[in-house]
C-alpha cells in the first residue's frame, strides 16, 4: 500500500499505517465510548450531575476552585459544553483586577461553553466591597469584568458575545463590614 510513497521515511510509513488501521478499527464498531458505569467519563459535578471523580471535584465545590471542569477535549468536552457551568462567580483580592489562578478553570469552562454556543450572550457583572469612593469602585468593578472578558477573548470567545457592566459597591452579596463580607463582594458574576 505504501510502496508508492518513496519520500516517506520508514517511521512515517509505519505511523501512517497505524493511523489508517486505527481509523478503520474505530469506525467499524459504531459504539459510543462510555465509562465503566455506562455514563460519559467526565466529571460533571460542576454541572449538577453525579461526579465520577469526587476527590478532585468536592474540594472546591461551589467555590470555583480546582479541577472540577477538566480539560474539555474530545467528545467528553463536547458533552460538557452543552450545559452552562454552575459556578458563575469568581472572586478577587482587595483592590485587584487580576483573575486568581484558582478561578482560571471556571473562566475556561465558560469560554468552552461560549465557543461551543456562539449564539449565546453573557453579561459580566463587576462588583467591589464598600471601601473606596463610589467612582473608584465603579471603575474597579469594570476593570475586573474587563479582565474576565479579555481572558475569554484570548480563549476564542467572540467579543460580540460578552457585555460588561459594573455595579461597584452598589449590589453587595454580603452585608456588613469585615473581611468575611468584603471577600464575598469582590467578584465578577457570569449572567446568561
Amino acid at each position: 500500500m505504501f510502496a508508492s510513497m518513496p519520500s516517506l521515511t520508514p517511521l512515517a510509513r509505519s505511523l501512517a499505517a497505524a493511523l489508517a488501521i486505527a481509523a478503520v478499527a474505530g469506525c467499524s464498531t459504531g459504539a459510543t465510548q462510555t465509562g465503566a458505569s455506562g455514563n460519559a467519563t467526565h466529571d460533571d459535578s460542576a454541572y449538577g450531575g453525579s461526579a465520577q471523580s469526587t476527590a478532585a471535584g468536592t474540594a472546591g465545590a461551589g467555590t470555583g476552585t480546582g479541577s472540577q471542569y477538566g480539560s474539555g477535549t474530545g467528545a467528553v468536552g463536547q458533552q460538557a459544553d452543552a450545559r452552562i457551568p454552575e459556578v458563575r462567580t469568581i472572586y478577587f483580592d482587595f483592590d485587584r483586577d487580576t483573575i486568581k489562578d484558582e478561578y482560571e478553570s471556571v473562566v475556561m469552562a465558560h469560554a468552552r461553553y461560549l465557543r461551543a454556543n456562539d449564539d449565546t450572550r453573557i453579561i459580566l457583572k463587576g462588583h467591589t466591597d464598600e471601601r473606596g469612593t463610589r467612582e473608584y469602585n465603579l471603575a474597579l468593578g469594570e476593570r475586573r469584568a474587563n479582565a474576565v472578558k479579555r481572558f475569554l477573548r484570548v480563549q476564542g470567545v467572540s467579543g460580540s458575545q460578552v457585555n460588561v457592566v459594573s455595579y461597584g459597591e452598589e449590589r453587595p452579596a454580603a452585608r456588613g463590614q469585615g473581611e468575611a463580607a468584603y471577600t464575598k463582594n469582590r467578584r465578577v458574576e457570569f449572567t446568561y
